[in-house]
């Protein structure tokens, strides 16, 4: 199992060697053959789902610790394995399965602090892990994957692009932080938080959301910078502005974040609150 203590070698995006079409090559069949290949790579993938033995679930725990304490080490990983497999993002579906299963965990335990019932609770999971995960994660990436390839990139000429594949794995790099900082630190209080309009709750809950959603933009930041062939990746830290702007404004006008999420998955569930 490699685990990445130093950074790999640096990747420059004047290095044509892998990247630019051979004297003589054809390149609608350079075209071809890069979708012939991503499409195997990508039924490798979901075979290798069903089969745990050959999971790296050592290195899919340590990219979680490091998402939290080093994210920066993370994406050194990533820009290992395009050197190695040249490819950039993950052939190993560990970190997806680690992930579904703290959602599902997580998603539980909410469900049983705000009193939902057993179906509500498994409408609550399957709306968490098919929709909050999993929809809006391929709405996310598809964006970000058309805004790196449109404008991102350092030389449009060039024949590299960015893998899709790839953004779908820096929004799971970002979205498990980001859960994990609301599910566990709003947790003790998410009664509290649902059914009250106090200043104190609102500014706690708040500042809750601010600090995973700030941290959300910040790992997607650092995604796409690892890629050494984009430029002006530090557009992607200007919704820190609008965020910083909403929190101020939803704590003026006691806009409770968490009561409205709330609200809106016990709607979704069919679960009425007792007063």
């Amino acid at each position: 199992m490699y685990v990445p203590m130093s950074p790999p070698p640096v990747i420059t995006a004047n290095n044509n060697t892998s990247t630019s079409l051979n004297v003589g090559e054809n390149p609608s069949s350079h075209t071809i053959f890069d979708r012939y290949s991503a499409a195997a790579k990508r039924y490798k993938y979901l075979r290798r789902l069903l089969k745990f033995r050959q999971m790296d679930f050592e290195f899919a725990i340590w990219q979680v610790i490091h998402l939290f304490i080093a994210p920066q080490k993370v994406f050194r990983a990533f820009q290992y394995r395009k050197q190695t497999k040249n490819q950039w993002a993950r052939d190993d579906p560990a970190f997806l399965v680690l992930l579904m299963i703290f959602l599902v965990v997580s998603s539980i335990i909410i469900g049983l602090v705000l009193g939902m019932g057993f179906f509500g609770i498994i409408k609550l999971v399957l709306w968490v892990v098919l929709v909050d995960c999993v929809l809006v994660g391929l709405l996310i990436s598809t964006i970000y994957w058309y805004i790196a390839n449109r404008y991102l990139i350092a030389n449009p000429k060039s024949n590299i692009d960015v893998e899709w594949a790839y953004c779908f794995d820096v929004h799971l790099n970002a979205v498990l932080p980001l859960l994990t900082i609301l599910h566990v630190g709003q947790l003790p209080f998410l009664n509290s938080f649902a059914v009250t309009t106090s200043f104190l709750y609102c500014f706690i809950g708040n500042t809750v959301w601010a600090i995973a959603v700030g941290y959300y933009i910040y790992i997607l930041f650092l995604g796409f910078s690892a890629l050494p062939f984009l430029r002006n990746v530090h557009v992607l830290l200007y919704p820190l502005t609008g965020l910083f702007l909403t929190y101020i404004l939803s704590i003026m006008v006691r806009w409770n974040f968490t009561q409205m999420i709330v609200t809106f998955y016990e709607y979704r569930v069919g679960h009425k609150r007792i007063p």
